[in-house]
């Protein structure tokens, strides 16, 4: 079974134009590691100049102080699929959860610190500010909505009035989405493996999950630990 792994979080003011060089490699996160496979930005508006640093920078700058400037997806890529596979993946998933909205989307496949194996995975920024053809100024762009006479306030957000529950379940039928549109590209290139998006406990499963110990953990490891690691067998 391929790997599955989808988690949606929210950047605030002042932190979006930093991720931005972060997930493009850019600035101070030049791609040392070689591990950027594909960085593109979408329907920015014209102030912007087909610039996302421009946008992210007037997000931070005028998007409204307590709300969310940017909402991040980060999900694993199979590996069973080519790297130009895996742009066309994660480009039909931007569609799904940025329909209308600027966004950048980045892919990484950097190596396991265990093992060497690549780990493909995207993230997709987005603001949740939506597009509506209307020519605004940078600080207009992000001011309040006005239902009345929208080209007097700014672009309307789609974020607002959902209750933790709503959000919560919404997050369930996301997660399924992706899987399943995973499934039909690992279908579509006649691979037989599948993502699953349910937890072990609603697949009956009685192992547990596997733990993502990261580059840091894994360097305090003592050698012996490391090698009983990469040899535990596979479910």
């Amino acid at each position: 079974m391929a790997s599955f792994h989808l988690s949606v979080k929210t950047g605030g003011k002042g932190a979006a134009s930093q991720h931005e060089k972060y997930i493009g490699r850019k600035g101070s996160y030049t791609n040392r590691e070689g591990d950027l496979v594909f960085c593109e930005h979408v329907n920015l508006p014209p102030w912007a100049h087909d610039d996302a640093q421009v946008f992210w920078k007037a997000a931070d700058k005028y998007e409204r102080k307590n709300g969310a400037v940017y909402r991040e997806w980060e999900g694993a890529l199979p590996a069973e699929l080519t790297k130009g596979q895996q742009v066309e993946l994660a480009l039909d998933w931007l569609k799904h959860v940025a329909p209308g909205k600027a966004a950048t989307v980045a892919i990484h496949a950097p190596s396991a610190a265990l093992g060497g194996v690549p780990q493909p995975h995207f993230h997709i920024m987005v603001s949740d500010r939506l597009m509506d053809g209307v020519e605004r100024s940078p600080e207009q762009h992000f001011s309040r909505y006005n239902p009345k006479n929208p080209e007097q306030g700014g672009c309307r957000k789609d974020s607002g009035g959902k209750t933790p529950i709503a959000l919560r379940n919404e997050l369930k039928e996301t997660r399924k989405a992706w899987a399943e549109l995973t499934n039909e590209h690992l279908a579509r290139q006649g691979h037989t493996a599948r993502v699953d998006h349910r937890s072990h406990k609603d697949r009956g499963l009685e192992a547990a999950p596997g733990k993502h110990l990261g580059p840091s953990r894994v360097k305090k490891l003592q050698d012996a630990a490391k090698c009983q690691i990469e040899h535990q067998p596979k479910l």
